[in-house]
């Protein structure tokens, strides 16, 4: 019941909380509660149904008994009472079928320990201490978390540069090769696709944490989010056309300081348009790669976007990605496009339309589908740039023509005279 990039069960809760289905068995356990100095009223009749429908108005115990006897369906019942626990409970089932692949299907749903009827003493002792001692372990990133979080927002400065499909395979790239805790936040509320590069759907998370900033907190987290994989968890939308974005970004600053608390990466896909109106977005994300393409009017929009960086962002390091490259076909020269923004492009991805193709028809970031290809290694190349550091801390010299700065103006094609209508 206890999310990975979590590191602990929230204070403040019941230590202890039983629905078992017969006086019996309540009968055995109200005293072995009492030794372990937990309150016995909190040994209540009813099965898991119950527990399920007391827990979804009230905050679930650390440890928490539950019996399936009357359960029709133990596993299905279990992802329900999953829904209403807080992340850290230590859940004990009690049931009365003697079955090794139940048993191994519970313990692989979240379940910490599964006890036959009827009940002993020793036995509930023995489940009670070792539900003690998982509480009390360090869990398995609680070294890590003195690692200095880092956020990085990925920025396209045109649409359809492929800023998107950066920003997912990064942040699987920083879950998978290196072994990270990362959210993937997805600000494009009405056309993101970074649920669907992960074939996920993107759930009610993010349209719930801008509807209602006021309920954004670690629980809130924990359930809000969609778990890619066990390092990698994505909070996206996909809002209705016709409901446009109302929110002050309140939201937005609440969810990167949740994400700062319970994972060692941040990836924010940040469409450009975004910083219009919320530019705290960028306050305090630590690298922003924006991705360009060898055109005049990402050239024009890289100046500006630098620009402003500059302005709002300071302290971010910015790292200029070109994507899609094609060699002999740009509208722009790499030399030319690096004079007229002045400063370097530090990594160049070629265009590789066949791998994008094959990672949409398998359902998977373009990184994880194509690690072989010459745009896959960029990809990996870019991710430990992050993860190490250098790539933030190591500006690229800015490179210059030998007049000083090229003027865009002068690399721009002559207007061609207007041709008499036919």
């Amino acid at each position: 019941m206890n999310a990975a990039w979590k590191s602990g069960a929230p204070n403040g809760r019941d230590q202890f909380a039983a629905y078992l289905c017969d006086e019996a068995s309540l009968e055995v356990l109200r005293p072995v509660v009492v030794e372990m100095g937990w309150q016995p009223e909190k040994c209540c009749k009813g099965g898991l149904r119950n527990a399920v429908q007391s827990l979804s108005i009230t905050a679930s115990p650390n440890v928490l008994m539950i019996d399936l006897s009357e359960s029709g369906d133990p596993l299905n019942d279990i992802n329900a009472l999953a829904e209403v626990c807080e992340p850290g409970t230590i859940v004990i089932a009690v049931g009365q079928v003697n079955d090794v692949r139940l048993y191994r299907d519970l313990i692989a749903s979240g379940i910490h320990d599964y006890l036959l009827k009827p009940l002993a003493p020793g036995q509930l002792r023995d489940a009670f201490a070792q539900a003690q001692t998982a509480l009390a372990a360090p869990k398995q990133h609680d070294a890590a978390n003195a690692r200095q979080h880092v956020s990085t927002a990925v920025i396209g400065t045109r649409g359809g540069v492929g800023a998107s499909t950066l920003a997912t395979s990064l942040a699987w790239l920083f879950s998978t090769d290196s072994k990270l805790p990362t959210a993937l936040l997805d600000l494009d509320i009405h056309f993101g696709t970074g649920a669907l590069s992960l074939d996920l759907e993107p759930g009610r998370g993010l349209t719930d944490a801008i509807e209602n900033p006021s309920r954004i907190d670690g629980l809130f987290i924990e359930r809000a989010m969609i778990r890619a994989n066990d390092n990698l968890a994505i909070l996206s939308a996909e809002a209705p056309i016709n409901s446009p974005l109302m929110t002050d970004g309140a939201a937005f600053v609440h969810l990167e300081e949740e994400f700062r608390q319970a994972f060692e990466m941040t990836v924010i896909d940040l469409p450009r348009n975004m910083l219009i109106n919320f530019p705290q977005l960028i306050a305090d994300v630590n690298v922003v790669v924006l991705v360009v393409e060898m055109t005049l009017a990402s050239a024009r929009d890289s100046i500006r976007l630098l620009s402003w960086l500059k302005a709002n962002a300071s302290q971010a390091k910015v790292i200029v990605v070109a994507n899609k490259v094609q060699q002999g076909v740009a509208e722009i020269s790499k030399a030319d496009f690096e004079a007229s923004i002045e400063t370097g492009i530090q990594l160049s991805i070629p265009y590789d339309i066949k791998a994008a193709s094959a990672a949409a028809k398998l359902g998977q970031t373009f990184a994880e589908a194509n690690r072989s290809t010459k745009a896959g290694a960029a990809m990996r190349e870019l991710s430990r740039m992050l993860v190490d550091r250098e790539g933030a801390d190591e500006s690229a010299a800015s490179k210059k023509s030998l007049l000083g700065k090229l003027d865009l103006k002068s690399i721009m094609p002559k207007a061609k005279k207007a041709e008499p209508a036919g």
